[in-house]
């Protein structure tokens, strides 16, 4: 579907113009959202998207659902509350990756931990941008934020490897360039049955570009179609070749039993409404 019949059918207009900054690509992710919620042909009514705090968790103002804007870091604890009231919603969380992996990290592994039927989008441009540039738990080693003028010291977290490795059963990460394998993850994602994480790798001019010297923002994007190779592919290179690439596709794709399920199993043996 056309852009801008995705507006008119997900968005809330009168919201509109939006407030992220030219050149994000913050809407490129949410525009992937929208488009993998049409080819599924979600009923919006029975759709929650919930996020928390950050430049991404913005997207819920503009979007056409139900949806809640909760506080930092918190946003998978308040899905995991609409998801146990009524399981039968599709429960889709966006958040930024300081929002997801430093105030909201003990949700993220725990939420992969039970493995909740729950969809975790992550838009990661590598800084806290709604509060003026700040490192966070994303951010490249050595690159510049305004809490590190000098350069990052710590590594940076892998979401696809934390999520991985927290139990999440579904994983993937495709970036803002790459917007057809995005839509097709997050598709994915959405249909699995337990909780899926989507890192997408995003740009911000504004601040991460800036303090970085990392160019304009078409400059960036471009970086993000050199830099980033399919995993499959990436297999198949010539060590010489790998230097230097980082890589999205999917990662995760199993199935285990989902918390909810589970629940219910249990109240339905000490209801004696099963065969044990």
């Amino acid at each position: 579907m056309r852009s801008s019949k995705l507006v008119e059918k997900y968005f809330r207009t009168d919201n509109l113009p939006h407030l992220w900054c030219p050149g994000c690509s913050l809407g490129i992710a949410t525009r992937a959202l929208c488009a993998a919620v049409d080819e599924l042909g979600l009923d919006k009514d029975k759709t929650v998207i919930v996020s928390g705090i950050g430049c991404s968790s913005r997207a819920v103002g503009y979007l056409d659902f139900n949806t809640i804007h909760t506080t930092h870091g918190r946003a998978l604890a308040f899905a995991t509350g609409v998801k146990l009231a009524n399981p039968e919603l599709e429960v889709i969380v966006i958040s930024g990756d300081g929002d997801a992996s430093a105030i909201g990290g003990n949700h993220l592994i725990h939420a992969a931990r039970r493995n909740i039927d729950l969809t975790l989008l992550v838009f990661n441009n590598s800084i806290y941008g709604m509060t003026g540039g700040q490192a966070s738990p994303s951010t490249p080693q050595h690159a510049k934020g305004t809490t590190a003028p000098y350069g990052v010291v710590e590594q940076p977290f892998d979401l696809v490897k934390l999520a991985e490795g927290a139990g999440a059963t579904y994983v993937a990460r495709a970036t803002a360039y790459h917007v057809n394998p995005l839509i097709k993850y997050y598709k994915n994602a959405i249909a699995h049955k337990g909780f899926g994480v989507v890192e997408t790798i995003c740009i911000c001019p504004t601040y991460y570009g800036r303090q970085n010297r990392s160019g304009s923002a078409v400059e960036m994007m471009q970086r993000l179609k050199e830099d980033y190779v399919l995993n499959t592919n990436y297999e198949k290179m010539p060590e010489e070749q790998r230097q230097g690439k980082k890589v999205y596709g999917e990662f995760v794709n199993k199935i285990l039993p989902e918390y909810i399920e589970e629940f219910d199993r249990i109240i339905a043996d000490l209801k004696g409404e099963t065969n044990v």
